[in-house]
């Protein structure tokens, strides 16, 4: 089931970069590339994720533009609280964040973010309102081993018994970021990645009826030299970008390549 007529997205994940000064830089760049050249909303939609610190600034520098802020984690306790170090989903909602990045590989092999916490964050998301970019991946092993696509639809369905049909339908963004392609300069052939998707589309169109409505983005070392490629799969519908969105040009230009 194609998914070509889903508006793509591409989002930036800054990850733990980069200095004050420099995002400043980024941001007068981009809207700079953005005034000189628009990319319509009904061509792509973009997004940025910078760290919690920034997200408040980048907001605001990014104000009557069309690029969104979105938040690389969030807690799985809800509210206020005593929660040292924490940010709700109810917190990010209620300054303005919209967006929320849940599952990504380093999240759950550094910080110990496994199947159940990732679910009590997802959960809260979805309760506060927030869209969630939720990631999968396999590792090179797992790839070698044959059980890539076993270890991706795991985990998509490890967060079905939390997502009810609305969420699906306005809420849900896939990011596919195969483990071993991520920040390594490696990246999986237009057509791996092509195949691993179409496999995610069919496994979502097995847990809901709103699966081919649903943005699968490609994520590991994508860059302009292989963002038009990628955009022409039928089921890349954008990409999750990183070290390469540290650069505005970079940044705008696969934006573009997805645009078009």
């Amino acid at each position: 089931m194609s998914g070509s007529t889903i508006v793509p997205w591409v989002v930036g994940n800054w990850k733990m970069n980069p200095t004050r000064a420099a995002s400043e830089q980024w941001t007068k760049e981009f809207k700079q590339l953005l005034q000189q050249t628009p990319i319509l909303a009904e061509q792509c939609h973009l997004a940025i994720a910078p760290i919690s610190l920034a997200l408040s600034e980048i907001k605001h520098q990014l104000s009557g533009t069309p690029v969104n802020v979105v938040t690389q984690d969030v807690s799985r306790f809800a509210g206020t609280g005593a929660f040292t170090g924490e940010i709700s989903a109810d917190l990010l909602a209620d300054y303005g964040i919209q967006y929320v990045l849940i599952g990504h590989s380093e999240r759950r092999e550094l910080l110990g973010d496994e199947p159940q916490v990732l679910r009590e964050k997802l959960k809260l998301a979805l309760k506060a309102g927030l869209t969630v970019i939720y990631c999968v991946g396999e590792s090179l092993e797992q790839r070698e081993q044959g059980t890539a696509e076993v270890v991706v639809l795991q985990q998509i369905c490890d967060i079905a018994s939390v997502v009810a049909p609305e969420h699906w339908e306005k809420q849900i963004i896939v990011a596919y970021e195969p483990i071993w392609a991520i920040g390594t300069g490696k990246t999986a052939s237009a057509q791996d990645a092509q195949s691993m998707h179409e496999k995610i589309r069919a496994g979502l169109l097995q847990l809901t009826s709103f699966g081919a409505q649903i943005a699968i983005l490609y994520g590991g070392s994508v860059k302009p030299e292989n963002a038009k490629e990628l955009a022409a799969c039928a089921d890349i519908n954008g990409a999750l970008v990183g070290g390469a969105s540290l650069n505005a040009q970079s940044f705008y230009q696969i934006v573009e390549a997805f645009a078009q």
